[in-house]
């Protein structure tokens, strides 16, 4: 598969730091962002690599030549004026196969063969990598499609098919912490329609494209679009606080670690009584409270070598208490509070059955004896197909004894039992976790 990476901006926030080179030549560590981005996809087996070039552009041209010296075949297109985000796209007629996209100015490490794959199996017309991050409320976000079971005592099902864009000015209330990360798989098919349909949003600039609000946000309705999400370290580097942050990750590590051809470690959450403060079953978003500490643990477990994962039984689906939707606008809630103080969750998974019955409005599709409901260890397991995780690394938290016995039956290394809706009582066993 062909890569192209755009690699022509000024890079204005961040020229502080270097206002002599293109943004993507900025060093971290003594190499360059774009030459990281080279090193991860020639990794990965991707060496015909297109740059899209601009301001400073023969800085990136002196640097990497046609690639040879890099183990990759890289050619150049210039844009002799500004084309937007993606004009430069639809100037290119070597575009004829589903191809790459990527931003020069972020630092990642991702095993895009997972991406290239899921890209594949969804047919589809472009795939956006999604992420969590510890700002969301001034990021792009995705709104993706959850199914309810479509197997009895099967778990809810993501389809991942973007439903809703909200753009950093949009008005947003609760959301979830689900940031698009500027990475991209894009069929030619979505460019013909894009041609077929355009109309210019800047007459005297007919040419100059933006690729969210032009090419991707508009042909959401077709259902074509996905998000593919990765706890994978990518980052942005527009501002020098966090291209310092960056290179501290280098340092440690992070990026190599975080790649999903590597083994994961995460630290299992419950959520009510844990996370939360249990008042019954939560069945208004307005009803979610965090507990006090809860904030700063998820705080460090996203500066550690763990993931964090949420597994949660919500019996109120079955007993007909609660929607899948209002369920989905109680953990935006938490996602949103979380987010404003730079936490985040990499992952939620929730069982909605429950065996007893009896109940007024009650769901019988849900009552029946799962393989997800804590004490179980359904949820963990699929955690672990879905991104990596070596379960005897990895270590369940939680305020019961479904939650210690799921930790147990999955394999965890360990479990730790809280009080309930005792404040800090889920930052001390983090802290017990992490200084282990």
């Amino acid at each position: 598969m062909k890569t192209v990476i755009m690699a022509g901006g000024k890079g204005t926030r961040i020229a502080a730091v270097k206002s002599d080179v293109p943004k993507p030549m900025i060093e971290i560590c003594g190499k360059p962002i774009l030459e990281y981005q080279i090193d991860n996809l020639k990794r990965c087996g991707l060496t015909d690599i297109t740059l899209v070039i601009g301001h400073l552009g023969h800085v990136i041209k002196d640097y990497f030549g046609d690639g040879k010296k890099f183990g990759v075949d890289i050619s150049y297109f210039d844009e002799d004026h500004p084309l937007g985000t993606a004009g430069a796209l639809f100037q290119m007629p070597e575009l004829t196969e589903d191809f790459l996209l990527l931003c020069g100015d972020v630092m990642l490490d991702v095993d895009f063969n997972r991406f290239i794959d899921f890209h594949r199996k969804h047919k589809a017309w472009a795939s956006l990598v999604a992420h969590p991050n510890g700002h969301p409320y001034d990021s792009s976000l995705l709104v993706t499609e959850i199914l309810p079971p479509q197997e009895k005592g099967g778990l809810p099902i993501e389809t991942q098919r973007v439903l809703r864009w909200m753009n950093k000015e949009d008005e947003r209330k609760y959301y979830r912490n689900c940031v698009n990360a500027g990475i991209e798989i894009i069929s030619p098919r979505l460019l013909e329609e894009v041609r077929r349909n355009y109309v210019p949003r800047h007459p005297e600039t007919p040419d100059k494209i933006d690729l969210d609000r032009d090419v991707l946000k508009p042909y959401i309705a077709t259902g074509k679009i996905f998000a593919y999400h990765t706890p994978e370290y990518i980052k942005d580097m527009g501002t020098p606080e966090r291209l310092y942050e960056t290179e501290k990750d280098i340092k440690e590590g992070k990026p190599a670690a975080r790649n999903l051809k590597n083994k994961q470690k995460a630290i299992f959450l419950d959520r009510d009584g844990t996370l939360n403060v249990s008042k019954g079953f939560l069945v208004e978003p307005e009803e979610m409270e965090l507990i006090k500490g809860a904030t700063e643990a998820v705080h460090k477990i996203n500066s550690s070598e763990y993931l964090c994962i949420v597994t949660t039984n919500q019996p109120q689906i079955a007993r007909g208490e609660c929607t899948f939707d209002t369920l989905q606008r109680i953990h935006e809630k938490m996602e949103t509070e979380l987010g404003l103080h730079g936490a985040f969750v990499d992952a939620i998974y929730f069982c909605p059955h429950h065996t007893d019955k009896g109940f007024e409005g009650e769901r019988p599709e849900y009552k029946c004896d799962c393989c997800c409901r804590k004490p179980k260890p359904g949820m963990l397991l699929q955690a672990a197909e879905d991104f990596n995780i070596d379960l005897s690394q990895s270590y369940m938290i939680g305020d019961g004894w479904r939650d210690v016995e799921a930790g147990k039956a999955a394999g965890c290394k360990d479990s730790i039992l809280i009080e309930a809706n005792k404040d800090e009582a889920l930052l001390a066993a983090v802290d017990i976790i992490l200084k282990s």
